[in-house]
């Protein structure tokens, strides 16, 4: 154990993390599947608008939908083949929204992708092959990474922190990435450094990927590079922004406020590896590793997968279930999506697919006011004044006097709670109906 591991200060869980299920898989290739299904919604923001028409055909990397807006994103073929359909789907988060469905050519030749030199381009252009090839973040939040790499006048990112935290129970794949393709992730990690002309490099890592903490050392060392990585305490929501940079940092985002604000950038690490192949080999954001994992999966394992692929043809290629889930999850279980039909396709912020039992089965009773959520919580709120606020219909109460707005919904408070109160729901239902208030 190194000696140098810190962590954030205030609350926080440590569920038990069943990373064991896939955290030594290798990455393996998914075979092509016979169609995917692309959604024009692959991002935060405005869904991109379409450039193909029902029966067009496609090549692997070609643009078929353009940004829409600022906050936007293009997306890309992840396959060659022909337009099926044009039609509406519901994503494992529950938008509804525009998708082309592809029946993919098998036999069509793989595009081959040159190889540049990014360190002779200008910040301006890194920038723009960054947006012109849709990279998002890959972390699950799926923000366009052009406006977030895009530092405004007056602001200054002095920080760079890539996110290799992955703390929700069950992910891996970020970790595999960080074993398998650390060479890429932090070349990518320097571009990305280079573009918002970061001073510090910076990768956390929680101890529980020590094997991971020592193979970027290693790279880093036979690179060259600038970075530090920090070994992190096991330590549930650590993967989030904030805490992420009171851990490596020691600066805290004051409410409303972006991590720019204090001087920093968040990467996740997932990120910096699609970064590299786009800056590095033009490669648009079309393929992501995948962790399928649960205790219904037969063969738990980090899938490399294009983007639309269907759950069901992953679940498959994985063995099937080996019981019937009492639960499937978008991502992971504490923030995650809940979701029922196996064919949603995956989306370019999906890091996971779980196929879970049921573990508890107790009922909700009244709350005890034992104060655990509010010592869980690493925000500082009082969960269980919000809940009653929101259940009495008093949202301006909750937004304003206890600060709704500031819960990243991570669910620690659900996790401690004795009474079994469903906690997330409530504040993201309080958010929902608040803003409508409004």
């Amino acid at each position: 154990m190194p000696n140098n591991v810190s962590t954030f200060t205030r609350g926080g869980v440590h569920p038990d993390d069943k990373k064991q299920l896939s955290n030594r898989k290798p990455i393996e290739k998914l075979p092509l599947p016979s169609e995917v299904v692309v959604s024009l919604s692959q991002h935060l923001g405005a869904p991109a608008k379409a450039l193909k028409a029902k029966g067009d055909t496609v090549v692997k990397g070609e643009k078929i939908g353009t940004a829409a807006g600022f906050i936007s994103a293009e997306v890309h073929s992840p396959v060659t083949g022909t337009i099926k359909d044009i039609r509406k789907v519901t994503l494992a988060n529950s938008v509804c929204c525009d998708a082309y469905v592809i029946e993919v050519d098998k036999d069509a030749p793989e595009p081959q992708w040159e190889q540049h030199d990014w360190k002779s381009e200008s910040r301006e252009d890194l920038l723009a092959t960054i947006k012109d090839l849709g990279i998002v973040g890959m972390g699950g939040a799926t923000f366009p990474a052009h406006v977030k790499f895009s530092i405004p006048k007056g602001k200054k990112a002095e920080y760079l922190v890539a996110n290799g935290v992955e703390c929700e129970p069950y992910l891996t794949s970020d970790h595999r990435t960080m074993l398998e393709r650390a060479e890429g992730a932090l070349e990518g990690l320097m571009v990305i450094a280079k573009v918002i002309e970061a001073e510090h490099v910076i990768v956390g890592v929680e101890v529980n990927k020590m094997d991971a903490i020592e193979h970027l050392e290693a790279v880093i060392k036979e690179k060259g590079y600038p970075i530090k990585v920090q070994p992190l305490k096991l330590k549930y929501p650590q993967g989030d922004e904030k805490q992420l940079l009171k851990a490596t940092i020691g600066r805290e985002i004051p409410s409303g406020k972006l991590p720019l604000d204090i001087g920093a950038v968040v990467a996740n690490i997932g990120t910096c590896y699609a970064v590299y192949e786009a800056c590095v080999f033009h490669k648009p954001l079309i393929e992501r590793v995948v962790c399928v994992s649960g205790e219904c999966i037969a063969e738990p394992k980090n899938v490399l997968a294009p983007v639309g692929t269907k759950i069901s043809d992953l679940v498959q290629f994985c063995g099937g279930f080996i019981e019937d889930p009492y639960k499937t999850i978008s991502g992971g279980p504490m923030m995650g999506f809940a979701f029922s039909d196996p064919d949603t396709p995956i989306q370019k912020g999906t890091s996971g697919i779980l196929a879970i039992p049921l573990f508890d089965d107790s009922e909700t009773t009244a709350c005890i006011s034992c104060g655990r959520c509010v010592r869980a919580c690493p925000i500082g709120l009082m969960p269980t004044m919000l809940y009653r606020n929101i259940m009495h219909g008093n949202y301006e109460a909750a937004m304003n006097k206890y600060s709704l707005m500031d819960c990243k919904e991570c669910g620690s408070c659900a996790f401690v709670c004795p009474a079994h109160i469903p906690l997330v729901h409530a504040m993201k239902l309080g958010k929902k109906l608040g803003r409508k208030k409004k």
